[in-house]
């Protein structure tokens, strides 16, 4: 393992600190009694605290220092005196473990009394300190100048993503995005918990993937020696459950599709279910706005959000649109009574990319997305689809062409989808054996299964039921006003991170060398290299077994290109 400067004078700290006797990872408990946060709201001058957190700046004076520690809630001033913290003939403790050997990041804890400083700041007079644990690489501080321009700021989403441990250390305002998504999945337990329903837990590997048109990650259970399906939706075991005699359930599920990753779709999200018996799409859609208010409220302390350039309001009632409607409106198409070919032929006129492996449904959700959906910026509720966009939802009581269902969308995107749920078994059959011709015809995002447990279910009777799923993810990317799913899991989906290549020094100097002028002559690089015919042969032939380089030959012509 090759170590930086600073990498090797840490560790070469960490046994100086052992040399003293001093163990720099602690086994014991340190008994904190504060945070910051509650030493600044309860400020008390001359009152004793014990405090535990990173040292994130130092500003050393000679025989003081001032000290800024970072723990859980924020960060508080701590005031180190040589005298106070050795008050015998002794410094080692200040002279040598704290001035010497301790370093930004490490993590101390420490116990003093509060006071204020000259110019009013509340700060800890430290009389006792601990070392708690050792850091042995250096974070990547932020530098702020005199102008209040930041510098080296650690803002690189890759490196975010990748390490998040660091990201959330040193970019505070990412940590209260966490929260808030916390306090999202609270609010609507809260009024989940508060309507009677119950939370429950359904399998995440099925030996079915249904509940959804997407494409599923597939396992193999040694034992049984059965392919398994990592859940794609819930939908088919909530229903289940209803089935079984309960009124209302829910589940805040780990979902896996097989699919893209971009901005809003990460191969793993989380999806909230809820299925309530004796209820119509109708219902739902006022359940729907009144929970999102609520959580609206809980999260921000407001029905208003800002989400990129759009102001967005929870508040209910949201406005109500019908399918057929928003593509008249946006298209001056109507879908009403269209075949299949006529329903292709409109989108290839529209521009729209379309193919033969797609049924009315598809065409139908292609010219939506297209055309419609960035057109909705407020909460809207799109509803009575057609009925081939929505296999396992109740046929429309007024249009045999329709079903009983909504999705509301806010600024272009869909954060909740909610049927009538069907519950004709079989209707349902028939549904499914539909979707099962269109995989067949290639559609990989059609039902490729029949889940004939789920209608054996049916058949022993389901009441009406109404449900709905949210996507848990892109509703707090609305609330916290991230445009990237990624800014709202802590461990996003990333490509394998590329291993760090152990090059020799002969190595590392041709490629330094190809760095500053690339497709250089062969000769002409060796010559610059200095190296012997021996070391120049084994450090090429070690370049390009990491294909790090390649040598191009034209005629007599050889030269050298970094890959």
């Amino acid at each position: 393992m090759q170590l930086s400067e600073q990498e090797i004078i840490r560790r070469e700290k960490l046994n100086a600190l052992r040399n003293l006797g001093i163990n720099p990872y602690p086994a014991n408990l340190f008994p904190v009694s504060h945070t910051s946060k509650q030493v600044k709201e309860n400020f008390e001058e001359g009152k004793k605290v014990i405090l535990a957190g990173r040292i994130m700046s130092d500003r050393d004076m000679g025989k003081a220092s001032f000290v800024e520690l970072q723990d859980s809630e924020g960060r508080i001033q701590l005031y180190f005196n040589r005298d106070v913290l050795c008050p015998g003939e002794d410094k080692t403790l200040y002279n040598q473990v704290f001035r010497k050997l301790t370093d930004l990041g490490d993590f101390i804890g420490i116990e003093g009394e509060l006071f204020l400083t000259k110019v009013g700041e509340k700060s800890v007079r430290v009389d006792q300190f601990t070392f708690l644990s050792k850091t042995l690489r250096p974070l990547p501080l932020p530098k702020v100048d005199d102008d209040g321009k930041v510098h080296d700021a650690f803002n690189d989403a890759e490196l975010r993503y990748r390490m998040r441990y660091v990201d959330l250390v040193v970019n505070p305002h990412v940590k209260e995005v966490f929260i808030k998504r916390t306090k999202l999945f609270n609010a609507m337990r809260t009024f989940f918990n508060a309507a009677g329903y119950m939370e429950v837990e359904t399998p995440v590997l099925q030996s079915i993937a249904g509940g959804a048109a997407a494409r599923p990650f597939i396992t193999h259970h040694n034992s049984l020696d059965i392919p398994l399906y990592m859940r794609i939706a819930n939908e088919l075991y909530l229903k289940r459950l209803i089935v079984g005699g309960f009124d209302g359930v829910y589940e805040f599920s780990k979902n896996f599709r097989n699919e893209g990753m971009d901005r809003t779709h990460n191969p793993e999200f989380t999806a909230m279910e809820i299925y309530v018996a004796y209820k119509d799409y109708n219902w739902m859609m006022e359940f729907t706005e009144n929970l999102l208010e609520y959580c609206a409220l809980q999260v921000n302390g407001t029905t208003e959000t800002t989400f990129g350039e759009h102001k967005v309001n929870f508040k209910a009632p949201y406005a109500r649109v019908t399918m057929t409607d928003a593509i008249k409106k946006f298209t001056g198409f109507d879908i009403s009574g269209k075949s299949e070919a006529e329903l292709f032929e409109a989108a290839k006129n529209m521009g729209i990319e379309v193919n033969e492996t797609m049924g009315k449904g598809k065409l139908i959700d292609e010219i939506f997305g297209a055309k419609c959906e960035g057109n909705f910026i407020q909460p809207t509720f799109i509803t009575d689809y057609p009925k081939e966009m929505s296999p396992l939802c109740k046929e429309h009581r007024d249009n045999p062409e329709l079903t009983e269902r909504f999705e509301l969308m806010v600024c272009g995107k869909e954060i909740a989808n909610a049927y009538s749920e069907l519950n004709d078994p079989i209707d349902q059959r028939e549904r499914f054996e539909a979707q099962l011709k269109l995989a067949e015809r290639g559609d990989d995002e059609a039902t490729q299964f029949i889940d004939n447990d789920f209608l054996r279910a049916l058949e022993y009777g389901m009441p009406p039921t109404s449900g709905l799923g949210i996507g848990m993810d892109r509703l707090t990317m609305f609330l916290t006003n991230n445009a990237s799913i990624q800014e709202v899991l802590f461990f996003p989906q990333m490509r394998p991170e590329k291993k760090q290549l152990d090059l020799t020094e002969d190595e590392k100097l041709i490629i330094s060398l190809l760095k500053t002028e690339n497709n250089q002559n062969l000769a002409q690089l060796k010559d610059k290299s200095q190296l012997s015919g021996k070391k120049w042969d084994a450090a090429m032939k070690g370049l390009a077994k990491h294909g790090l380089t390649k040598v191009m030959v034209d005629g007599d012509n050889k030269t050298v290109v970094l890959n």
